[in-house]
């Protein structure tokens, strides 16, 4: 079976998604009120990004997807990219008895359609898989690092628990009625991986295929165990506090994977501490103190930025975020999973990850 997320966790995303209303194309005017930003990533390149429209074959869903890539050229002449739809985010907002007026949703770093960069050899690749309910935006200030420092990023949206919009309008949102299982993320993520060759040739070869890891957030970090289980083109998975839990089960994996647990911690989750049991490659498990489920993602940085607006209290925003500073957890997002891929896809060692650092003092390192 699967870990449902409370309701709580759940909003959570919702809300974070509220902040962000998209903006749009020519002759969109922002509507007068705050707007919400999202953090810039801190590497030396632009970035670039489009989106894929992942038609399926017999037995697939048809998929959307975002190419997060490190831009070369002029991309500032290319608009930014929204975070979500306008569409799909009312769906989303609307689920969850949110108003999406409540401020103008943040612009993200991504410039539509600018060149990819070249001259800097083949780039490897990340894969993200979201968690249940939710969308391929989740992670954007990880993604955007990632891109800002050379890697390709391709981030999915699992259509039947997503809010997702395809070519033409038409906006899918999660099927309450149906069983979706951390495995049947992981079937989407192989048929992306299946995909990687004509993306890669639409980016004029600029892409490494040896070198491709993945990561998740909540079950998305669950069908990442379950996608390196049954296919060795991922080299090295992180996992973004995932539960673990699925049936069959996650079993154990020789390649590098890494933990940034916090409520689904290895004392409080035994499926966490069972996976944990089973790696027999390089392991590394951090958790960062005061940490909630939502701390390694873009909700950790967007939620209180509403509750300025909205008036909420201290004790409702600590029910959302825990007390991990929002500034403090954005730099946890940006240096560690940085750090992971780096060590073991370009092979540069890291002293981030060989144990606790002054730097992040709120980071624990787990034997």
């Amino acid at each position: 079976m699967t870990t449902a997320l409370t309701r709580r966790q759940i909003l959570t995303a919702a809300a974070a998604a509220g902040l962000a209303v998209p903006f749009g194309g020519a002759g969109w005017a922002a509507p007068a009120r705050a707007r919400l930003t999202l953090p810039a990533p801190t590497g030396p390149h632009r970035v670039g990004t489009v989106t894929l429209h992942l038609a399926g074959g017999p037995g697939r869903r048809e998929l959307m997807a975002g190419l997060w890539y490190p831009a070369a050229g002029r991309p500032l002449r290319h608009p930014v990219a929204p975070w979500m739809t306008p569409a799909s985010l009312r769906a989303l907002l609307g689920d969850n008895g949110f108003d999406p007026d409540a401020a103008a949703g943040p612009r993200t770093a991504g410039h539509q359609g600018a060149a990819v960069l070249r001259g800097h050899g083949r780039l490897p690749v990340i894969l993200f898989s979201h968690g249940a309910g939710g969308h391929r935006s989740e992670t954007t200030i990880v993604v955007q690092e990632l891109a800002s420092h050379g890697y390709v990023v391709v981030t999915v949206d699992h259509t039947g628990d997503a809010y997702t919009e395809f070519p033409g309008g038409r906006v899918v949102v999660p099927d309450e009625d149906a069983s979706f299982t951390p495995w049947d993320s992981a079937a989407d993520m192989v048929f992306v991986l299946d995909r990687l060759d004509d993306i890669a040739a639409g980016l004029a070869g600029a892409l490494d295929l040896d070198r491709v890891g993945m990561y998740g957030w909540s079950k998305g970090a669950t069908s990442t165990a379950l996608v390196m289980n049954e296919d060795r083109r991922v080299r090295a998975g992180l996992s973004l506090d995932g539960p673990m839990q699925s049936q069959p089960p996650v079993t154990g994996l020789r390649r590098p994977f890494m933990l940034m647990t916090a409520e689904f911690s290895r004392a409080a989750e035994p499926s966490v501490e069972e996976f944990w049991s089973k790696l027999r490659g390089w392991r590394l498990n951090v958790q960062a103190d005061g940490a909630l489920h939502g701390a390694y993602c873009d909700h950790q940085w967007l939620i209180p930025q509403l509750a300025a607006i909205t008036g909420m209290s201290d004790e409702e925003l600590a029910g959302w975020i825990g007390t991990l500073d929002p500034g403090r957890a954005v730099r946890i997002q940006q240096a560690y999973p940085l750090a992971f891929f780096d060590l073991h896809l370009r092979h540069r060692r890291q002293r981030l990850l060989e144990g606790p650092s002054p730097a992040f003092p709120e980071v624990r390192y787990l034997p």
